[in-house]
Order: C-alpha cells, then structure tokens, then sequence
C-alpha cells in the first residue's frame, strides 16, 4: 500500500520499530551504563554493610543487656527466697521463744502457789499442833 493508506502489516512493522527504537534508546540510557554507577553501586552495598554490622552490634548488645537483666532478676528472687526464708526462721524462733517464756511464767506461778499452799498447810499444821 501507499503511505497515506498503510495496511495492517505496515502499521505492525512501524510500531515493532517504534519500540525497537525506544528499547535501544531506553538501555543506552540505563543507570548501569552512565558513569559512576558502579562506584555508587559500591559505596551503596559498603553503607548497607556497615548498617547490618550496626544492626549486629546492637542486637548484640541489647542480647547481652537482656541476658545480665535475667541474671540479676534471677539473683533477686533468689535474695527474696532467702529473706523469707529468714523471716520464717525468726518469726518461728520468736514463737519458740515466746513458747518458752510463757511455759516458764506458768512454771512459776505454779510454784508461787504451790509454796502459798505449803505455807498455808505449814500454819494450819502449826495451829492444829498448839491446841
């Protein structure tokens, strides 16, 4: 056909180099063929590197951080376990103790009134005894 009427062909073959010229046109344009790209590139993955490595250190700082928290955690329940444990002991010697005391308080008023009751016999005998 002529220009002014192209067939369907003629319009497929122009629009196929159409996008051949901007594909060509497109990749000599690409970021990998201007200059300084890889240098970029480089310093790019250096800076990405050197994140991670931060990242690292501080995941391991915040493990070792986390790791000395349930030592001292562990090391004052273990603290709190022995003062009432000491607590318990003293509570359980005072009432011993006080245990003790009042068994020997009531120890000694038996003997208090046993000795009035002796006394008291003593003069009874005694009165008895002049008559």
């Amino acid at each position: 056909m002529s220009k002014l009427n192209p067939d369907f062909a003629d319009r497929q073959k122009t629009s196929a180099e159409a996008k051949k010229a901007l594909l060509e046109k497109m990749r000599a344009n690409a970021p990998a063929n201007r200059p300084g790209f890889q240098e970029r590139q480089a310093e790019r993955a250096k800076v990405a590197e050197a994140r991670e490595q931060r990242q690292a250190e501080r995941a391991a700082v915040k493990a070792a951080e986390a790791e000395q928290r349930a030592k001292e955690a562990a090391e004052a329940k273990l603290r709190a376990a022995e003062e009432a444990e000491a607590a318990r002991q003293a509570a359980e010697l005072e009432k011993n103790r006080a245990a003790i005391e009042l068994a020997a308080l009531r120890a000694q008023q038996k003997a208090n009134r046993d000795a009035k009751y002796a006394a008291r016999q003593a003069r009874r005998d005694q009165r008895g005894a002049k008559k």
